[in-house]
């Protein structure tokens, strides 16, 4: 059985493997037998090595791996005088002695985050947030002199990135009016349509999906041509100026098809990402619905 022990580092959550140990394994885990794991952890050894490291007899080094084979896994054999010698090396370094008998059902972070995780991966770093979010401009700004009314939209993505990584020490969001595509190094996450949002303009070009401007901004995709105010696109693509950083767009025909990729990716990441592999282009098209009668989108369709 596989255990974790984790550790808060300057409010970073870190963790490693650890094993079980028990109150008897743990009061003969004396000096020499964690000085014999710190080394075979460097370096694995066989018995020999330990004991011309440790100038002690053969006799007096068996005596105390006994208590730790355990605790060790064989990672090497070979034959020596027709006796089977073996290398080792911890399985872990951290031991754990628990007395309780009252473990509950931990529901990790991660546990249904898979999908996105990997979706994401490039934009942490070392469990720091690593990306810019930007957002429209809430006044007239643009060839269309259009005010933006989705950037709110981003908190929802916000809160759910919060389940991937921690914030970082720089400012994480920006208005689109405040940067250009060709001037930001970093990796980009685009939340709007290309026309409340001047960099989601400059990124449509090099989508595997576009914005049709001819067709009141409907999105052009590769099986249909879709013209809804509830459509939206979430697409994943290298940046097209910087090597090694993405852009994530998160889009909509109008606002509310913004609001229904929002919700695809946060509520619905498993439908939205299903055709999700790492590749280097993605995208997929969402349709939002209404299922319940109130107005308000809550869930989505995926089309393409």
């Amino acid at each position: 059985m596989v255990s974790f022990i984790v550790k808060q580092e300057e409010g970073i959550e870190k963790f490693d493997d650890c094993i079980m140990i028990s109150a008897e394994q743990f009061k003969s885990l004396s000096s020499l037998k964690i000085q014999i794991l710190d080394m075979l952890e460097k370096t694995p050894m066989f018995i020999s090595e330990i004991s011309k490291k440790l100038k002690l007899n053969d006799q007096n080094i068996y005596y105390h791996m006994k208590d730790l084979l355990p605790l060790l896994e064989v990672v090497e054999e070979k034959k020596i005088r027709g006796v089977i010698a073996k290398k080792y090396k911890p399985k872990s370094m951290n031991f754990c002695l628990s007395l309780s008998n009252n473990f509950r059902d931990y529901k990790t972070k991660s546990k249904n985050m898979q999908p996105v995780h990997e979706f994401f991966k490039e934009f942490v770093n070392e469990g720091i947030f690593d990306a810019r979010i930007v957002v429209g401009s809430p006044d007239p700004h643009g060839s269309y002199k259009a005010r933006a009314r989705d950037g709110h939209y981003a908190i929802d993505l916000a809160l759910y990135l919060g389940n991937l990584c921690h914030i970082s020490k720089d400012f994480s969001v920006s208005l689109d009016v405040d940067i250009k595509l060709k001037e930001t190094k970093q990796n980009i996450i685009v939340v709007g349509g290309p026309v409340t949002n001047l960099l989601m303009g400059e990124m449509n070009a090099h989508l595997p999906v576009k914005f049709i401007e001819e067709k009141h901004w409907a999105i052009k995709g590769k099986k249909d041509t879709y013209s809804d105010d509830n459509m939206g696109v979430i697409a994943k693509v290298p940046h097209p100026h910087v090597d090694g950083k993405w852009i994530i767009v998160i889009a909509g025909i109008r606002f509310s098809g913004t609001k229904a990729a929002v919700i695809g990716l946060t509520r619905l990441t498993k439908l939205v990402l299903t055709r999700y592999t790492g590749q280097k282009e993605f995208c997929a098209v969402i349709q939002g619905f209404d299922l319940d009668g109130d107005g308000k989108i809550d869930s989505v369709e995926l089309l393409e």
